[in-house]
């Protein structure tokens, strides 16, 4: 037998990880708790769908005397108990499929199947308990054009990079207390407009573990439905905690490759990386780009932030590149690129 290489060695902190979260489950199992399934919202194309959820054991949810679901504080994202490598059984249309969670409960599978472009709804169930209803975005194969959009500062103002003050956003804050960044629901809807069934991606460095929260802070503020791409804080084989920078590039690369006929906007802000990153996405898949947006953070939250990331001049770039303080901003320099119609 070979030795390992430094891929299939585990990071001795991702090893104490996953018995923490093994001693942790066991206590849940032996108080009658049982696991379930959070159902992120996912997307496909002509014969396949990627799914996309966790498998965790939660607390119940509390409720206000109305019967509506209390105001949640981002610290109790984070109480659930991943339950890794569970047998989950996915139900698509007449079919079933069982797959793997990773070990930290994270399913994402591409399967096969044959589903109608635009919103369809797959099942997923783990160990016999109660289905979840994944919503997934069937991409047309007539489909020329897709949004992809960071969150933090570019949809919720977070000022995420500066460390305390994204602890605090992220586990203490009030999720109801996060504020949209001004005009960007009204200019992201307008762009999804354009064209009947538009694929939208929001694509952050945030956990999983806060896609619920997400998930509401979108409807609540009207953004557009979208699949997301989120990442686990976790470490890996090789370091502490997971490159979000990395992340996101490789999200990127694989949109480019699944759906080789569609042309990308790419919507970020100068508060962390999102200028490097869809510049040298830009570079290696130029035919995959339509445009980029990018959002100027205010005085006080770059101040907040640590500063700005400084925007390169892309004035000789082969796409259009705008920036914009807010919604508004960036809607009419896309319009003068004719990236977004005025009549939108």
């Amino acid at each position: 037998m070979s030795a390992p290489t430094p891929r299939d060695r585990i990071h001795w902190i991702a090893r104490i990880e996953r018995r923490v979260h093994a001693w942790r489950e066991r206590r849940a199992r032996r108080r009658g708790r049982k696991p379930t399934v959070l159902v992120f919202p996912g997307y496909g194309g002509d014969g396949w769908v990627r799914v996309l959820g966790r498998v965790l054991i939660v607390p119940k949810p509390k409720h206000t005397a109305t019967g509506e679901l209390a105001s949640v504080r981002g610290w109790r994202s984070f109480v659930g108990i991943p339950v890794g490598y569970a047998t989950v059984t996915i139900t698509i249309g007449d079919e079933t499929h069982e797959v793997v969670a990773d070990r930290g409960g994270v399913i994402d599978a591409r399967i096969e199947a044959q589903l109608e472009p635009g919103w369809q709804t797959v099942r997923m169930s783990v160990e016999g308990g109660e289905p979840g209803e994944s919503p997934v975005q069937i991409v047309s194969p007539d489909a020329r054009l897709g949004v992809v959009s960071d969150i933090d500062d570019t949809v919720m103002v977070t000022a995420l990079p500066r460390p305390l003050l994204a602890a605090w956003n992220s586990f203490v804050l009030d999720e109801h207390a996060r504020q949209p960044v001004p005009g960007m629901a009204v200019l992201l809807d307008r762009l999804t407009r354009q064209q009947h069934g538009m694929p939208m991606v929001y694509l952050s460095t945030g956990a999983w573990n806060v896609a619920p929260t997400l998930s509401r802070f979108l409807k609540r503020h009207m953004f557009p439905a979208g699949s997301l791409l989120l990442t686990d804080w976790g470490p890996t084989h090789d370091r502490w905690f997971r490159s979000g920078t990395e992340h996101k590039a490789t999200s990127l690369r694989r949109l480019a490759e699944e759906f080789p006929d569609v042309r990308w906007l790419l919507v970020g802000d100068d508060g962390q990386h999102d200028d490097a990153i869809y510049t040298q996405f830009t570079s290696e898949h130029p035919t995959s780009v339509a445009g980029v947006a990018i959002r100027r953070l205010s005085p006080a939250e770059a101040v907040l932030a640590g500063g700005r990331t400084a925007v390169n001049d892309h004035s000789a770039a082969s796409v259009p590149w705008v920036t914009g303080d807010d919604g508004a901003g960036l809607a009419e320099r896309l319009e003068a690129v004719g990236l977004l119609d005025p009549e939108a």
